[in-house]
């Protein structure tokens, strides 16, 4: 099939590379403008128009050239853009979608996903409409989140099951798609910083599901910690502490080392970053830092 891939990030790379692979025509590949990286005015391009130079495939940032190529099909993965009702007039699209549609529409729904709770997300090929994430489903694979699986791990699942799904579907032909349940809809807004703020009269399980997402973040002595992996506790067992007196300190007090009070249970830091210095084990930090009875957040 002659077809149109448009797509941005990493996590766009394996399916591109696997229509390729399929003896798909894939005409042209449009993604976002290069970014400026640094001080020096330098540009570097997607990871997508890397992958697409490297394969030799044509490349646009004008989304206007979808239509100029001759394609039957256009293949959308995480380009980042709302595509025009005007381009899909000319040009049929799908969209593989990492969630199970109609939960998690929109920018994030890994990291909703894992924020929630959820138990279990997929990954969808959609008929792309006017609407956000609206569109007929064509097919979706539903893929279980482990209790420890972080944004990162999910993802490459995810992306590894899609790429095969879109391939599959793409072979089966478009011609049967089933509408989305007007029951159940979430939307995944687009993560940002005060997402990734841990507060710590939160129970710790849904700390722990932040730390996950990657990204978390509190402070100490007035400087940003990153907090990069933990995990949560429902009890203390740490030699040495008083769990009677712990269970009654103030969330985010540091009742041990590595191991904060949180709104509900306990949460053992086990990987951080200071502000302005590498990540290190968070034995370590603790062993300069010396915390224990200090707090986080203030």
């Amino acid at each position: 099939m002659r077809l149109v891939y448009l797509g941005t990030p990493q996590e766009a790379v394996p399916p591109l590379q696997a229509l390729h692979d399929a003896g798909h025509d894939v005409a042209l590949v449009v993604t976002r403008p290069d970014r400026r990286r640094g001080r020096g005015g330098a540009t570097s391009p997607s990871p997508v128009k890397a992958a697409a130079t490297e394969l030799g495939l044509p490349v646009s940032h004008d989304l206007d050239d979808v239509t100029t190529v001759g394609a039957e099909l256009g293949v959308v993965v995480a380009y980042g853009r709302i595509i025009p009702p005007e381009v899909l007039e000319q040009l049929p699209m799908v969209n593989l979608h990492f969630s199970l549609l109609p939960r998690w529409r929109g920018a994030a729904p890994v990291e909703r996903a894992i924020l929630a709770g959820d138990d279990r997300t997929g990954v969808c090929v959609m008929r792309v409409e006017e609407g956000l994430d609206t569109g007929d489903v064509l097919s979706c694979v539903e893929v279980p989140i482990g209790p420890r699986d972080t944004a990162a791990s999910l993802r490459a699942t995810l992306v590894e099951v899609g790429s095969r799904l879109l391939v599959e579907t793409l072979a089966a032909g478009l011609d049967e798609a089933t509408p989305q349940s007007a029951e159940g809809v979430t939307y995944a807004e687009k993560i940002g910083p005060e997402d990734l703020r841990l507060d710590w009269a939160d129970p710790a399980v849904q700390l722990d599901r932040v730390v996950r997402v990657g990204g978390a973040w509190t402070t100490f002595r007035s400087r940003r910690l990153k907090v990069l992996d933990a995990e949560p506790l429902a009890e203390l067992d740490p030699a040495g502490v008083d769990p009677d007196a712990a269970r009654g300190a103030a969330p985010g007090t540091l009742v041990a080392p590595t191991v904060v009070r949180c709104g509900d249970g306990f949460l053992r830091l086990t990987r951080v970053q200071p502000e302005g210095r590498a990540a290190m084990d968070a034995a370590a930090w603790a062993n300069g830092a010396r915390p224990a009875g200090e707090r986080f957040g203030t």
